[in-house]
């Protein structure tokens, strides 16, 4: 049987985005603000998940002046690397999970490898954009090493999805940001993941570029 559906991806993009407005409570957010919160909701389909996203008082300013300065993006997870859109990049993401001495240093140290994998950011992690949208033990364990000292990202983009711990690091990121003097994006409970973490930088990447939806 024949099957009638739009096929115009420019036109696919744009009536997405026009459902997303009218599906979606924008109110109180600033245009860039508006922008992640739209390509959160097209990333997981999902309007009612804009009332979980919190932004912390200069995220998007701090994200922006970060990609304007080339600094660093560090991701927890490869499908976080690789949902990054690629055009707009100057400069390869980094990912260690997969790093040759990280499952040493978890089997030594008794932890996940996403965590392991943390030890790898020290050096780069001052000023870098940090996206973690599949671990919440990385998310934790980021906190721990702010707490001790480590410097600061411009951004933290925390989105772990899961049962165990998800929610929890996503909620003590928010609870902690003020204290630690950090900017994030965070969508509080359960739901996240990578497309949804990866979608949030591609929204500021957009905003840089002049992109708008």
């Amino acid at each position: 049987m024949p099957f009638h559906y739009e096929t115009d991806p420019k036109r696919i993009e744009q009536e997405s985005f026009r459902q997303i407005r009218e599906l979606t409570d924008l109110s109180g957010l600033s245009p860039e603000q508006e922008q992640v919160v739209m390509r959160v909701v097209h990333s997981i389909g999902m309007p009612e998940v804009a009332g979980q996203i919190r932004f912390s008082d200069q995220a998007c300013e701090s994200g922006l002046a970060a990609l304007a300065g080339n600094t660093p993006i560090l991701c927890d997870a490869e499908m976080v690397k690789q949902g990054l859109t690629k055009r707009m990049l100057t400069s390869e993401p980094l990912c260690f999970l997969n790093a040759p001495e990280v499952p040493e240093i978890a089997a030594e140290l008794g932890e996940t490898r996403s965590m392991a994998a943390l030890q790898l950011w020290k050096p780069i992690l001052q000023d870098a954009i940090v996206i973690i949208g599949n671990a919440p033990t990385a998310l934790f364990r980021l906190l721990e090493m702010l707490e001790q000292g480590a410097p600061r990202p411009a951004l933290i983009i925390g989105m772990p999805v899961g049962f165990v711990g998800a929610a929890e690091s996503k909620q003590a990121l928010w609870e902690c940001h003020r204290s630690l003097e950090i900017e994030c994006i965070t969508l509080l409970g359960r739901q996240g993941g990578s497309a949804v973490s990866s979608a949030t930088c591609n929204a500021l990447l957009r905003c840089q570029r002049g992109e708008w939806y």
